[in-house]
């Protein structure tokens, strides 16, 4: 059986490269290097929403770590703490009698169970029988196809690999060809980390792997147990799975022995991967049979094997590029776009690399296609993609932001149909946390907190008292999940979605917002206990302290749930009465405040903090993403944004890929164009691997999460088009950095789809693409106006900087210089 420690078979394979010819030029938007990956997170990610693969390029040993999105340890459980209500009443007590520590440590008897980890399924393994001293060596990664390629030669002999994920086919395929016949030999077994056992099957050229995920995985961060991992198979409990692989030979021999398969004499070979799990729902014990399992992967692969690679990979990517292709941009470029990506990283410590920001863009869009589509689990901690037992964080759902950053770029990036999974994980969730709110807190409505796993985990986590409230009981992740449903509705203008889906869970997440404030001391509504998530303060008494009461966090979402709730039943003519009371209760909220340095207040105190340059900025919610704060609406709040923002930075703050995300954005927001490039160019040079996945510190070393790469992709669209003030702002943080430029297909909310170039600095024209009947504002970049807008050639009369768009027209923007 294998061992639960960290795979050390991921290592590059030492070989003799030599470069490959500058004639074969890299694709467009693609990622390239002249050597194979040394570790993980310089391998190259292909997935379709279900499966993933990574792929390491090594030129005699290749192993392709591969992963299946509901693939996880344990079973469904009830992880509601019935304790949890009785200390509710002393713990508002301390706070309000300002003894914070205390609370802390009654938190911590409110709390419940971790929750459970994302499980790598396996690795395919080739041994080829050809030297390792290569030639002409490329490894490519390209979006516009979402194929990974590998090419390099051996004693004459080009061979090259392709790798792709098909969504069409729900297979993994593995093209192999030699340009010398019968030149291709290798060996392929698949191995796993899980307890597995290879099974012999009857069937051709195939090879079957049968395993079991541990019934229990404690988070990598909880060392208090000596066995972290448990299998209680005896009792039936962990999730099976299955993988199977077949080779496709065209010429040579193969053979299967041992649980390996290996050919010999080939001119090429297409290998096709399928694999399943017993997950059946998130309230389901996972215990399809194995058969069942086997049997659904050899549909798959059957159905696969019966169409040429071919016709395989083109039905692949057409798929694929139906939702790439939505979106182009064009940055600007320079001779650095030629380069390998690890050359290019190393090369932007000097010079600047407009390509490679727009790349980064791209990039994020092509990793969120890969790891959520309709019917698959969302894009988890690490997307799909993850090697280890015990991954970063469980590699779960971490729901204080890192979740929710996840879909920041999925409407803008017009991959408006991969928020869904999300959508249909925060419906779980809801089932899960109707139940959490009335057992933990005795309210009605649906309450969920910082981490959530496939079972829906919605109580606090913290091993009954093992973590820090200030994460483990923060509570107010539900009215943030539904800030996406709200969003969704925003872009598209789907009422079927507002009224079916969005609403129900938009009102329980309100209902509960309005059971948990209650008047505190001073006769104010406020939440408590309230925590500005994974900070600290320092308390009157000089302790620091996390459990407080009112954070500007709970009081911005609370505000923002009630005004989007009461917004939607009013579209939907419904629930008038509740309507009123969210109406009432919200005119009753604390508003913002501004502290002693003119930061925006964290706290609902102007406490010191002891960790001033902490990396959560939970308190600039409203700024981004939420929308209550803005340079034009609210100056004062924008300027006290602007000196918390600063304040972190200058304290070492913003440091790890998701935060420095985040920071892009605040400034987006702040539109400040320079500043947010400035984040940007950080965010690639301190928190990127080479192959551009998303870094964050652990210890002395870094680990992969893949939030910044979407926060990061989401900031580059929120620099070049806004839309968050019921407005549509052209080139609202337009740096220096990128003067002049294009983009096509970024979207608009009252679905818009917009069209924009500039040149020097300003706006040249722009097109818009409307879906909908609606009201629409324009406001031109700074120094510019609205000169006008077309619609076939007919100029359309503008009142106060805005027209009704009609459903279905194109209409062409004209600007100005606002002297002219």
């Amino acid at each position: 059986m294998p061992t639960t420690t960290r795979r050390r078979f991921l290592q590059a394979v030492p070989a003799t490269l030599v470069p490959l010819s500058a004639a074969a030029a890299p694709a467009p938007w693609s990622l390239w290097y002249r050597k194979p990956a040394a570790n993980w997170v310089e391998a190259l990610p292909v997935g379709n929403g279900r499966l993933g693969a990574m792929v390491f390029g090594n030129v005699q040993r290749e192993q392709i770590p591969l992963n299946e999105d509901t693939l996880w340890s344990g079973y469904p459980k009830d992880c509601n703490n019935p304790g949890a209500k009785d200390q509710l009443a002393e713990v508002r007590r301390l706070v309000f009698a300002e003894k914070y520590a205390a609370a802390d440590e009654l938190c911590k008897k409110m709390q419940g169970p971790y929750n459970q980890s994302y499980q790598p399924l396996g690795d395919v393994v080739l041994e080829f029988e050809h030297g390792a001293a290569a030639g002409e060596y490329h490894r490519e990664l390209d979006l516009d196809t979402a194929i990974a390629s590998v090419r390099y030669s051996v004693e004459g002999v080009t061979y090259t690999r392709e790798v792709l994920a098909s969504h069409p086919a729900q297979a993994i395929a593995l093209r192999l060809t030699a340009s010398k016949p019968g030149a291709l030999s290798f060996q392929v077994s698949l191995k796993s980390l899980l307890r597995h056992d290879p099974v012999t099957t009857p069937v051709p050229n195939t090879l079957r792997l049968s395993g079991k995920a541990p019934s229990h995985v404690d988070p990598n961060y909880f060392r208090a147990n000596k066995e972290p991992v448990l299998y209680d198979e005896a009792a039936g409990k962990g999730m099976r799975f299955e993988a199977w692989l077949r080779v496709l030979p065209e010429g040579g021999a193969a053979s299967v022995a041992g649980g390996v398969l290996t050919l010999r004499g080939a001119n090429s070979a297409t290998l096709l991967i399928t694999a399943g799990t017993g997950f059946r729902g998130f309230g389901q014990m996972p215990d399809l049979p194995a058969e069942r399992i086997a049997a659904g992967c050899r549909e798959r692969l059957e159905a696969a094997a019966r169409k040429p690679y071919a016709a395989l990979r083109t039905a692949h990517v057409s798929d694929h590029q139906a939702l790439f292709r939505r979106v182009s941009l064009d940055l600007g470029g320079t001779e650095a776009a030629a380069m390998p990506m690890d050359e290019r990283l190393s090369r932007l410590k000097t010079q600047p690399d407009p390509h490679l920001d727009a790349l980064y863009f791209q990039y994020g869009r092509y990793l969120l296609i890969g790891s959520s589509r309709p019917g698959t689990q969302p894009a988890n901690l690490q997307g799909i993609w993850s090697t280890e037992i015990r991954p970063p964080w469980s590699a779960n759902w971490t729901a204080n932001i890192n979740a929710q950053m996840n879909y920041w770029h999925a409407e803008t990036g017009n991959l408006s149909e991969c928020h869904q999974p999300l959508f249909s994980l925060i419906e779980e969730l809801s089932r899960n946390g109707a139940r959490t709110a009335q057992v933990n807190y005795g309210l009605n409505g649906w309450v969920s907190h910082h981490n959530v796993d496939i079972w829906r985990q919605s109580a606090p986590v913290g091993n009954f008292g093992a973590g820090s409230p200030t994460w483990a009981n923060w509570q107010m992740s539900a009215p943030w999940f539904c800030s996406h449903l709200w969003e969704h509705y925003l872009f598209t203008g789907d009422r079927r979605f507002l009224q079916s889906q969005a609403y129900p869970l938009m009102k329980g997440a309100a209902e509960f917002c309005l059971g948990w404030l209650l008047e505190g001391p001073d006769g104010k509504l406020t939440t408590c206990p309230s925590f500005s998530t994974e900070n600290t303060f320092k308390g009157p008494d000089g302790k620091n302290a996390q459990t407080s009461a009112g954070c500007a966090m709970d009081i911005a979402l609370c505000e923002e749930i009630f005004r989007t709730t009461s917004e939607a039943a009013k579209i939907l003519n419904a629930d008038a009465a509740f309507r009123e009371k969210l109406d009432a209760t919200r005119r009753r909220l604390p508003p913002l405040q501004i502290g002693k340095h003119g930061q925006l207040m964290e706290w609902s105190k102007d406490f010191d903090e002891p960790e001033p340059g902490q990396r959560h900025m939970s308190h600039m919610y409203p700024l981004y993403p939420g929308n209550a704060i803005t340079p034009q609406r609210t100056p004062a709040l924008a300027q006290a944004s602007r000196v918390s923002l600063e304040r972190r930075l200058a304290a070492g703050g913003a440091y790890t890929g998701w935060s420095r995300a985040w920071a892009i954005n605040f400034w987006a927001r702040l539109e400040d164009g320079d500043r947010a490039h400035e984040s940007l160019t950080m965010l690639l040079l301190k928190s990127t691997a080479p192959n551009l996945f998303d870094t964050h510190p652990a210890g002395n070393s870094f680990i992969f999460q893949i939030d910044g790469n979407f926060g990061g992709a989401a900031a580059v669209a929120e620099m070049l088009l806004a839309s968050h003030e019921d407005a549509i702002f052209f080139l609202p943080a337009l740096p220096s950095a990128w003067p002049a430029g294009s983009f096509k297909g970024l979207r608009a909310r009252k679905g818009v789809t917009v069209e924009l170039t500039w040149s020097g600095g300003k706006a040249t024209g722009a097109t818009l693409r409307c879906e909908l009947d609606a009201a629409l504002a324009l406001r031109a970049p700074k120094g510019q106006r609205i000169a006008g807008v077309r619609l076939g050639g007919r100029a359309v009369a503008l009142r106060e900087g805005g027209f009704f768009a009609r459903a279905g027209s194109t209409y062409q923007v004209v600007f100005a210089d606002r002297s002219a």
